[in-house]
Order: structure tokens, then C-alpha cells, then sequence
């Protein structure tokens, strides 16, 4: 087999290559015998009729055609070995001629890996501001225990308050037609924990028992059903019931029934324990975050449009399954943010994604970084407890998937770098 090499624009290279007529004669006799194996010929075994009568049958385009498809895998092999080739995508054939009794002669091009450039990577100093835990954290965390563990006592003299937790029945409607689905009989709202509307909770407040009454909304701009969005909407409600929430006292009782603690300074220890430790990771993540942007703008290269194309299509589709789980259709995501806007957002994350991706593999092999089969192994072991799946069943599941651990294996050498980075290099929290 002789091969030329041609290189093009964008990381490409145009590969000629001649094979051998006696080679090419043999792949097509070995196309021609599988064929036949599947091909029903009158007076003929399947696999037993000569090849000539195979080729009456079936032509000999589509046994080159076989043929080509059981070569040139090999053949791609042994061109991209033999030049050492870093490839980013299948070799796909631009031509071929194919004479039985001459060479067999092939075009094809192969996409290879971008060169990276890097810069400063390692003895760098980034500043990084430094995460400020509130003021008052603790008492909000004490609070927010309160709330979880209060009662609720039903009130019949007086009016609602925004504490309260109101059993109401509404009935929607905008510019005068009922809203699909926008109607409730005994809905039960926490009035200081609302996801409703922004104002619609604010507008129960002060209601009393037993009284209809309207309230006037506005829809936001970015909501989901396009034919409500940043419409007016009005609202016939009634009080059907008031539970009015009881907090308990803040004691050691109280600490004791919330967790192992004794008394309630053990509580507020455990909660600032909880918010150093939260402001720890917090800085850490922003440190490694800041690292590695700083090294990525420091590295140079050239990235094809096609490699970005092909990480948009794949950030799409994971944005259709994330539609999906979350009830919404591809065709509502279109007619409320617009197609052009969706693709092009994806396509710039898709940018930042593979110049990621490429200055990592870049450092881990300068630096001798490899994920090792324990390396792997946690990352599985990792996705086992949080689908709750033991080990083995998960392998199981994700042999059809081989795209999976070839992600798991990436996220563990992403992971492995940023780790390298963050101990060759200093920060300075601000």
C-alpha cells in the first residue's frame, strides 16, 4: 500500500492511497463469498455459487461496495499508525476508483487534533475573591430548622398573614378567557415559601375567611407558555381555611430532637462547623475555577468548526433530554427562546467545551497524568451511590452505552488535572 499525504485548512489531511491489484481482487472475492451467504440463487447452496453468477445476481458495485466497507477499517488503521495520526473523527472516503485487475485507489480525508500551545501553566499566582459567609448565617440556618419543625394550629378570627398557610380555591383567566389549567379547589399555599407568580402571594395577605375576591397579576416575560407570557391575568380566589404556624422554642430540648447534640450552643457550633467547611469549599471550587480559566486563556489553538459543530449537536441533544425530564417539549424551548438564540448559545459553550477539553489532554500529556483503573473504578462507584445501584449491575447497564465510560474516564482525568494545577500553583484569596 503507498499513501500521499496532502495537508488542508482546518486540521485536515487528504490521504491518496494505491492498493495493490492482487489486494483489491482479493477484497472483492471475499466480499463476493459473504454476499452469497445471504443471497438466494436458483440452483445454487447459499455460499456455493461461483462468483460470477454472484455478481449476475447482485452486480458488482455492491460487492465493491461490501468490499470497501471490510477493508477500510484496516486500511484506515495502518494509514494512521504509519504517519502516527491523532484523530478527532472517522476517516471518511471522498473517491475511489475500483477496476478489477488495477489498483485500487482511494481519497479520503482524516480530521486530526488541534496542536495546543501552552502557556504559563504551573509557579502562577491568581487572585481570587474569597467567599464571605453572611453575617447571619447561623441565625438564618437556626431559623430555617425552626420553620422545619413547626406545627400548625387552624385560626377562624382573623385575617391572613404573610406567615400563614392558606387552603384557597382560584380560578384564572386572561383578557377574559379561562386559563388552561389555572384553577385549584382547596390549594394549599405557604404564603412566606411562594413559587406562584411573583405578587400573586403577596395579594392573598390580609384576606379574610369565607369571601371571594379577585386578584390582578402580571405573567413574566420568560414564562414557559408562550400565550401567557408577560400577559395580564386575573384571579377569583376564596379563604377556605388559615393554619397559622407555631414555632417551637430554641432550646436544648429542641437541639436534642434535631440531631446528637446535648444543648443548643453544641447545635450552633455544629451549624458554624457546617458554614466554615461550606466556605472552605466554596473558596476551593472558586480557586480551581480560576486556575484553570487563567491557563486556558494563557494556551493557543487553532480548533476546526467542525469539532465545535459536533459538541453543539451533542450539548443539544442533552438539552432535549433535559426538556424532557423537566416536562417541556423541544418545539416550546423554540417558540420561547428561538431557535437561532438556542443554537447559538450552544454553539459558543460548545467553543469553551472543546478548548477545555483540549488543554487538558494537552497538560496530562505533558505531565505524564493517566487515569488509572482505580482512578475509573471510583468514578463508577461514584455513579453507584447516587443511582443507588451496586457496581457490578452498573457496569451491567452501561455496557450498551460505551459512550458512558469513555465520559466517566474523561471526567476522571479532568478531574486529575485540576487537581495537578491547583497544587502547582498559588492562590491569592482577596
Amino acid at each position: 500500500m503507498e499513501t500521499k499525504i496532502e495537508k488542508l485548512p482546518e486540521n485536515v489531511v487528504k490521504v491518496d492511497i494505491d492498493i495493490p491489484a492482487k489486494d483489491a481482487v482479493d477484497f472483492y472475492n471475499n466480499a463476493a463469498k459473504r454476499l452469497a451467504q445471504y443471497v438466494n440463487i436458483p440452483g445454487f447452496r447459499k455460499g456455493k455459487a461461483p462468483r460470477n453468477i454472484v455478481e449476475q445476481n447482485i452486480g458488482t458495485e455492491r460487492i465493491k461496495h461490501e468490499a470497501l466497507e471490510g477493508a477500510l477499517p484496516r486500511i484506515f488503521s495502518q494509514v494512521i499508525k504509519e504517519n502516527d495520526f491523532d484523530v478527532v473523527a472517522q476517516p471518511y472516503v471522498e473517491s475511489y476508483t475500483y477496476n478489477i485487475g488495477e489498483d485500487l485507489k482511494i481519497t479520503a480525508k482524516i480530521e486530526l487534533r488541534p496542536e495546543v500551545t501552552l502557556g504559563e501553566y504551573k509557579n502562577m499566582t491568581v487572585d481570587v475573591e474569597g467567599y464571605k459567609t453572611p453575617e447571619d448565617a447561623q441565625q438564618k440556618s437556626i431559623e430555617g430548622l425552626l420553620e422545619q419543625h413547626a406545627s400548625t394550629i387552624v385560626v377562624t378570627d382573623r385575617n391572613t398573614k404573610d406567615t400563614d398557610i392558606v387552603v384557597f380555591d382560584f380560578e384564572g383567566f386572561s383578557h377574559g378567557e379561562k386559563i388552561e389549567h389555572g384553577d385549584a379547589k382547596n390549594y394549599t399555599l405557604d404564603l412566606a415559601h411562594s413559587s406562584f407568580i411573583p405578587g400573586f402571594a403577596e395579594q392573598l395577605v390580609d384576606r379574610p375567611l369565607g369571601e371571594d375576591f379577585e386578584i390582578n397579576v402580571t405573567f413574566p416575560a420568560e414564562y414557559h407558555e408562550k400565550k401567557l407570557a408577560g400577559q395580564p391575568a386575573v384571579f377569583k380566589c376564596k379563604i377556605n381555611e388559615i393554619k397559622s404556624k407555631v414555632l417551637p422554642e430554641l432550646n436544648d430540648e429542641f437541639a436534642q430532637k434535631v440531631g446528637p447534640f446535648k444543648t443548643v450552643d453544641d447545635l450552633k457550633a455544629d451549624i458554624q462547623s457546617y458554614l466554615d467547611k461550606q466556605k472552605e469549599d466554596i473558596d476551593r471550587t472558586n480557586s480551581e475555577k480560576a486556575i484553570f480559566e487563567k491557563v486556558v486563556s494563557n494556551a493557543k489553538v487553532d480548533i476546526q468548526q467542525s469539532m465545535i459543530d459536533r459538541e453543539a449537536d451533542q450539548l443539544l441533544d442533552e438539552y432535549k433530554q433535559k426538556l424532557q425530564m423537566q416536562g417541556f417539549t423541544w418545539d416550546q424551548a423554540v417558540e420561547a427562546q428561538g431557535y437561532d438564540n438556542i443554537m447559538s448559545s450552544l454553539k459558543e459553550d460548545a467553543a469553551v467545551r472543546v478548548k477545555n477539553s483540549l488543554v487538558i489532554d494537552k497538560i496530562a500529556k505533558e505531565e505524564n497524568i493517566t487515569v488509572s483503573q482505580e482512578d475509573f473504578g471510583a468514578k463508577l462507584a461514584e455513579l453507584s451511590r447516587i443511582y443507588q445501584i451496586d457496581t457490578n449491575t452498573m457496569i451491567k447497564q452501561l455496557s450498551n452505552t460505551p459512550g458512558v465510560f469513555n465520559a466517566l474516564s474523561q471526567q476522571a482525568l479532568n478531574e486529575k488535572v485540576t487537581a495537578f494545577l491547583a497544587e502547582n500553583n498559588k492562590v491569592n484569596l482577596k
